[in-house]
């Protein structure tokens, strides 16, 4: 087990349930295209550029954290690398686009063995040990790696979002699959928390979708599995996720915690489920929309009632969005956020 040093405080006490009054704050997304300084980086550089370059990743990371003051860094990647390294090809014009797609068990034998595709994922160690570099010393970095489900739905139907009858219905190709994803995840995720990450996420934006018995054996023991490898050091949050999900979710040992859009009660979610993790979430991103006065009324209407728990009932709760941030978001909003969240924990 790769020993985990954890840079900032608030971040540290929340995944060590240590009561605190003012929480943590990281969002999902909160360096990409809403950012000037992302921007700005674009109009020279590809998105694929920006990810593999060690330099310039962390420079897309930092971004946000000069601006707006996170608590926590995340590291710039992607999601869809690990099946790039498969030897699916990969292409962005502008959305990820995939050389080929997994209609049968025979496309699986054009993958490559996990041994050898890891090799084309070392840049996330160099990018995370940069990130880490030129990061203030008090802040938190974690990294990413996209679910089994969700990298399956891309490999198979080229999208997190289409009709998944061939999966649900062939476990068969589905085992197989994960017979050779899963042992490159566990090798990707090593390879960041040698780089410097301090928790790994794992976003699985297609799990939402699943029934509880097809959650249990596409998400949850898969996540059972990298928990166990991993104590108390992997991080889990699916996209349009159900309570009998988190449910499950919550049961996994030696998980580090996760995050919950905005469809949940923080504070019924902290009474059921914390104590045992972190809780991240879950102010709704598309109210950053709103004008800044009708911003801070529904900001404070979102907080007061978390306020309202004393800091032993809300330990382990990390303040974010119920999703990532949305294209086109104002910067200004989610400084106004962000501002608002430190002013009523602290007043």
């Amino acid at each position: 087990m790769i020993t985990t040093q954890f840079r900032n405080e608030r971040f540290s006490n929340a995944l060590n349930l240590i009561p605190q009054n003012i929480p943590p704050i990281w969002f999902m997304r909160q360096a990409g295209r809403y950012h000037s300084h992302y921007r700005k980086l674009k109009e020279t550089y590809s998105f694929m550029e920006l990810c593999k370059q060690p330099e310039l990743a962390a420079e897309v990371a930092l971004g946000p954290v000069k601006e707006f003051g996170f608590d926590v860094s995340i590291l710039f990647s992607d999601l869809l690398f690990p099946l790039e390294a498969l030897g699916m090809g990969l292409t962005y014009d502008p959305g990820p686009k995939l050389s080929f797609s997994l209609t049968s068990e025979k496309d699986l034998l054009k993958l490559k063995s996990s041994d050898e595709a890891i090799e084309g994922l070392k840049f996330q160690r160099d990018a995370v040990v940069r990130t880490r570099e030129v990061l203030p010393k008090d802040v938190s970095l974690i990294g990413f790696v996209g679910g089994p489900f969700t990298l399956m739905t891309y490999a198979s139907i080229g999208k997190h979002d289409g009709n998944l009858s061939f999966i649900k219905t062939n476990q068969n190709f589905v085992d197989q699959f994960y017979s050779i994803l899963v042992p490159l995840l566990k090798q990707n995720i090593e390879l960041q928390l040698q780089g410097g990450a301090e928790v790994v996420m794992i976003f699985d934006t297609a799990a939402g979708m699943l029934d509880p018995y097809n959650f249990l054996r596409y998400v949850a023991e898969p996540m059972n599995e990298l928990a166990k490898l991993f104590p108390n050091q992997i991080g889990y949050y699916a996209k349009t996720s159900t309570e009998a999900q988190i449910t499950q979710i919550h049961q996994i040992p030696n998980l580090a915690g996760f995050g919950v859009d905005h469809r949940f009660s923080i504070q019924e979610t902290l009474k059921n489920f914390g104590g045992k993790g972190f809780i991240q979430g879950n102010f709704d991103q598309e109210l950053l929309f709103a004008e800044e006065g009708k911003l801070k009324e529904k900001i404070r209407e979102y907080l007061l009632p978390i306020k309202d728990l004393n800091p032993e009932e809300r330990k382990g709760w990390v303040a974010g969005l119920g999703h990532g941030v949305l294209q086109f978001t104002p910067e200004s909003s989610v400084h106004l956020l962000i501002d608002e969240t430190r002013k009523v924990f602290s007043e």
